[in-house]
């Protein structure tokens, strides 16, 4: 058996497994299934009301349905509180956490002696539809994560040294992680009614922070031959996403979520390029992809955007202002050649810290030195 036989790993802050949903259940997934087969016991929380059938476990994953009050604001909160009373008081010997907003319940842990380490994702204090009380509550969590908790896990460099400006913090950088894949059906492109190469993608929530709006007015002011196909909607009633989607036009395409990952796939794969408007994380799962999927990448210039790119070699820059955009699309429509040359390396760009089996032996040597303290 592994060394690592007998670690027992607790995972709470999600919405479960083998529940997708975003970045953070993906990570979940992809973490946990390669613990267990290093040998290491992990036990995932999960959302209970998510789940109609709830095995106990399921390849190999000890699963722990906690229920929750279901309100827009505190459901998360709530949940994560139980999971990491029910971890305490359990067989436990490490707890990870995700989002800083679980930054109060390392407490909990304290108190019980729990080693614990968590994952504090982007600047959520800053994103807009957190205003007011909710910004806050975000960056007064994400004080007390770096105060609670026994590491705090950056995904990003940039995003390590915002928690040492902001909290004088350091943290353990792991990054976000991808798996390489190439074009296996450009007939789930074609059945949409796309061509390949003919089609900008933008895939995300319909949220101010990512700027789907700001690359929309791009696109229109670019006067483009190509099409605008965007992935991705909101849960929920909203004006903001209302008034992006009242823009559709026969060649603004909305395609809302899409939850066949390999429809997915091959519109990464056969996309003209991929715009990335997103603003406030660390390591983005969804930009990590379009490398993965070897997409040429036109970016918001973030400095996170910039250590993915690794400063413009696997990506061009736009500023935030809807005309940087329409010159920057007008630039490579009138020079195909450049967009061509990034495809060609994208994949190139996702060294071996986005791999996801280097990403879990740094979790399980973290784990091991947490526990090892204690």
């Amino acid at each position: 058996m592994s060394r690592h036989n007998g670690i027992r790993v607790a995972i709470i802050g999600s919405r479960g497994y083998p529940y997708v949903y975003s970045g953070y259940e993906t990570f979940v997934k992809e973490l946990s299934e390669r613990l267990v087969q290093k040998g290491v016991h992990v036990k995932v929380y999960c959302h209970k009301k998510l789940f109609e059938s709830r095995p106990k476990s399921v390849n190999g994953i000890e699963l722990v349905y906690i229920p929750t009050i279901e309100t827009k604001s505190l459901s998360q909160l709530i949940h994560s509180f139980l999971s990491m009373m029910h971890a305490c008081m359990g067989k436990t010997d490490v707890i990870l956490a995700v989002n800083a907003a679980n930054g109060p319940w390392g407490l909990i842990a304290r108190i019980f002696r729990k080693p614990t380490c968590i994952n504090v994702d982007g600047m959520e204090w800053l994103r807009p539809k957190w205003k007011g009380l909710g910004s806050k509550y975000f960056h007064f969590s994400a004080w007390l994560a770096t105060k609670w908790y026994d590491r705090i896990i950056t995904d990003a460099e940039e995003m390590r040294k915002v928690y040492l400006e902001e909290f004088t913090k350091d943290s353990t950088v792991i990054a976000y992680g991808a798996n390489i894949r190439y074009p296996q059906n450009p007939s789930l492109v074609t059945e949409l009614g796309l061509q390949p190469q003919s089609y900008y993608l933008v895939v995300g929530r319909l949220i101010p922070d990512n700027n789907a709006d700001l690359l929309l007015e791009g696109f229109i002011a670019a006067n483009s031959t190509k099409k605008l196909v965007i992935v991705g909607d909101v849960p929920y009633k909203d004006r903001y996403a209302q008034s992006i989607k009242e823009k559709a036009a026969s060649n603004i395409i909305f395609l809302g979520y899409i939850t066949n990952s390999e429809i997915l796939a091959e519109l990464y794969h056969h996309c003209f390029a991929y715009l990335h408007g997103h603003e406030f994380g660390g390591t983005n799962p969804t930009m990590l992809k379009a490398m993965a999927y070897g997409c040429a990448i036109l970016a918001l210039d973030t400095r996170f955007n910039r250590e993915m790119l690794s400063d413009g070699r696997y990506g061009l820059f736009f500023e935030k202002d809807h005309q940087s955009i329409a010159r920057l699309m007008q630039q490579v429509e009138a020079h195909e050649a450049l967009i061509i040359q990034l495809r060609s390396i994208s994949r190139e760009g996702l060294t071996g810290k986005y791999n996801w089996d280097h990403i879990t032996d740094a979790y399980l040597a973290l784990f091991t030195e947490l526990i090892a303290v204690k």
